[in-house]
């Protein structure tokens, strides 16, 4: 079920109005029940797999704080991880270790029959595993107390806005907001309405759209033209930010619409100036799930490694599963290690590039922070050419046709002006967030402003929606 799809708008149109009409207790209750029916309309059968994660997760909660022994609670804790972790490898990762594996061993002169599983990979399986893996850390981090409502934390693990491509939320912040009584408001109806609008534009008119520019040059063989490549590649940067970005944004609308508080997933990641600073603004609820739970536990634990080397030892494991959370591929692993080592690279110049650039005037600090803008964004261009590409070897390909193969082809004007037509749009709203430091300085703007955006918004919508219902592209991680 789509957030961009008329059964959706059926679907939540029906659970608002029970929603508005049920007190706090039975609100919980529908909720779990609509996010049952909106998970099974995918497919009814990973149902059971997504309430064993929900159970086991639950009891090991209860048994991790209850237990006394701390060599018990680790054992509940190692157990809840370990499931958690072999399901997602069974339906994520079995096919891509054991295809690697017998390619492995060929190179030996050892020849195995592959072993395939024949199985599809359950709709947000990466999001809703780490949800509850968290859960069951914080609790023994003795950072949260377990619910014993069983039918609460289904409901935390399975409430249908964010459940499918996130964000990744944590316990300390949904769960509260589950057990206590929410209040609706007209000011967080009106704003939610407003960021499910704008994810729906973001998706269906600029993302969608800009799909048709990216798919031919992605699927396309080798040569590859370097001007193809770039255009296809900034228009990718735009889809993949207008598609999960979108989602995120309609994801706390729904939430803002029913009274709860989904975190932010995207704050201005086109407006940083160093990639430490992007990770920080881009699929936030991942990163700083992988920082506190992956990279921190790592850095703590080499502490015989000394120096820098320990940091950087630490940002690249953790950087490389952000990439392989992605997907079993290659390309995702590439992906991930290019920004580690983009990472362990500032670093390691951060403090001289202050040093050897100083610019006198403020003008000459506009423009170097333009500068490296400018730069920052590009190499994200990059980072996102690797993470699209359809198998490893393009990568390559692609690369060298960027940086040796740079001649003008026909049309290349026109694909120009369809990037710059399709994303003005979005361009002005994130320049209206960045001046004005608030995501929803839209929203907060004078009448005349709303009206305005309104009408362009609709105009998009009438005339160059695409009503295809394409799924978000995040669904399949």
């Amino acid at each position: 079920m789509l957030f961009n799809s008329l059964k959706f708008a059926v679907f939540i149109v029906i659970v608002y109005g029970l929603y508005l009409k049920l007190d706090h207790k039975r609100q919980n209750r529908m909720l779990l029940a609509a996010s049952y029916v909106f998970y099974g309309a995918w497919d009814w059968r990973f149902l059971s797999l997504i309430f064993f994660s929900t159970v086991l997760d639950y009891f090991c909660g209860l048994k991790i704080h209850e237990s006394p022994d701390p060599k018990r609670k680790k054992r509940f804790l190692l157990l809840s991880i370990i499931a958690n972790l072999s399901i997602l490898g069974i339906f994520k990762y079995f096919n891509f270790f054991t295809f690697n594996l017998q390619r492995l061993l060929e190179t030996f002169g050892v020849t195995i029959p592959p072993v395939f599983l024949n199985i599809i990979l359950p709709l947000g399986i990466s999001f809703y595993t780490f949800q509850t893996m968290s859960y069951t850390i914080d609790i023994h981090r003795r950072e949260i107390e377990p619910t014993r409502n069983f039918c609460d934390f289904a409901l935390f693990v399975t409430f249908f806005p964010q459940l499918v491509a996130g964000p990744i939320e944590r316990a300390k912040r949904l769960l509260p907001q589950i057990i206590l009584p929410r209040q609706v408001t007209l000011d967080k109806f009106y704003e939610g309405c407003f960021l499910i609008f704008w994810g729906l534009v973001m998706k269906i008119c600029i993302a969608d759209n800009l799909g048709d520019i990216v798919n031919p040059v992605y699927r396309g063989a080798p040569p590859y033209n370097g001007v193809d490549v770039l255009l296809a590649s900034y228009a990718f940067t735009f889809q993949i930010f207008c598609d999960f970005a979108g989602y995120s944004n309609m994801a706390r609308g729904l939430g803002k619409i029913m009274g709860f508080d989904i975190m932010i997933n995207f704050n201005l990641p086109f407006f940083v100036t160093n990639v430490q600073d992007f990770w920080n603004r881009w699929h936030i609820s991942l990163s700083s799930w992988l920082r506190d739970y992956v990279y921190f536990p790592l850095f703590r634990g080499l502490r015989n490694v000394k120096g820098n080397l320990r940091i950087y030892a630490s940002l690249m494991i953790t950087l490389v599963l952000i990439g392989f959370w992605h997907g079993a591929a290659w390309t995702f692993g590439i992906f991930g290690f290019y920004y580690g080592v983009l990472l362990c690279l500032y670093i390691v110049i951060r403090t001289r590039c202050h040093s050897w650039i100083k610019p006198e005037s403020p003008w000459g600090e506009r423009l170097w922070v333009f500068a490296r803008m400018v730069f920052m964004f590009h190499l994200v261009v990059i980072g996102n050419l690797i993470f699209r590409a359809e198998y490893a070897s393009q990568i390559y390909f692609m690369l060298k046709a960027v940086f040796f193969n740079f001649t003008i082809p026909p049309g290349a004007g026109k694909v120009v002006f369809t990037i710059l037509f399709y994303t003005w749009i979005l361009i002005a709203v994130q320049l209206a967030q960045f001046w004005k430091k608030d995501l929803m300085a839209v929203f907060r703007s004078p009448a005349w402003v709303r009206a305005v955006f309104y009408y362009a918004c609709f105009m998009f919508i009438i005339f160059y929606g695409d009503y295809g219902s394409d799924e978000f592209i995040y669904f399949q991680f």
